[in-house]
C-alpha cells in the first residue's frame, strides 16, 4: 500500500501517541496510580518532546545514505524507509514508559499530580513556552555580569598588587 510521504510524516506522531496511550503502565516498584501520575506529569511538562525528531532524523539520514549509492531508486528507497519508520513509531511508547518510571522514582504520586496541575495551568504552559527565551536571556545577562565582575576583580587585584609590591622604579626612588 502506497501512502504519500507527507501523510506518513503527519501520521507518525499520532501513531506514536496512540501506542503510548494503549501501552499498559506496569512497574514493579511503582503502583499503577503512581505511574499514571508520572505519565500525566511527563506529558504536562513536555519532557519527551525533545525526542520527537529522532525517528524522522534517522529516516532522513538513512535515506540519504542509501540514495547516494542508488540514485535511480530514490522514490522506492524513500517509500521503503518511511514504511519501516512507521513500523517503528509505536516503540516511542517504550521511551514514554521509561521516562514516566524515572519520574515516578524521583517524585511522590502527590508531587507528580501537583506538577501536572501546575504545568497544565496557564502559568505552567507559559513557563514551558517562554522558558527557553528566559534561559537564553538569563545566560546573556550572566555573561555581561560575569565579564564585569572579572574586570572589576582584575582591576582591584592589580591595584592591590601595586600596594603590596610597588613597581621597581618607585621603590628605588625612595
Amino acid at each position: 500500500m502506497m501512502v504519500s510521504t507527507s501523510l506518513r510524516r503527519g501520521l507518525l506522531p499520532f501513531a506514536a501517541a496512540a501506542f503510548w496511550f494503549a501501552t499498559p503502565a506496569m512497574a514493579q516498584d511503582v503502583s499503577p496510580a503512581h505511574l499514571a501520575a508520572a505519565r500525566e506529569a511527563v506529558d504536562a511538562i513536555d519532557a519527551t518532546e525533545q525526542f520527537d525528531q529522532i525517528l524522522l532524523n534517522a529516516a532522513t539520514q538513512i535515506k540519504a545514505e542509501l540514495i547516494v549509492n542508488n540514485p535511480n531508486l530514490q522514490n522506492e528507497i524513500s517509500n521503503m524507509v518511511d514504511e519501516n519508520a512507521l513500523a517503528l513509531a509505536p516503540r516511542r511508547g517504550d521511551l514514554e514508559n521509561e521516562v514516566a518510571r524515572i519520574y515516578a522514582k524521583l517524585f511522590t504520586e502527590q508531587e507528580l499530580r501537583e506538577i501536572a496541575q501546575f504545568y497544565k495551568s496557564e502559568a505552567g504552559r507559559k513557563l514551558i513556552s517562554q522558558g527557553p527565551a528566559a534561559s537564553r536571556d538569563m545566560m546573556q545577562a550572566a555573561d555581561v555580569w560575569s565579564n564585569g565582575i572579572v574586570r572589576d576583580l582584575r582591576n582591584s587585584a592589580q591595584q592591590g598588587m601595586r600596594r603590596l609590591a610597588p613597581p621597581a622604579e618607585a621603590s628605588t626612588a625612595q
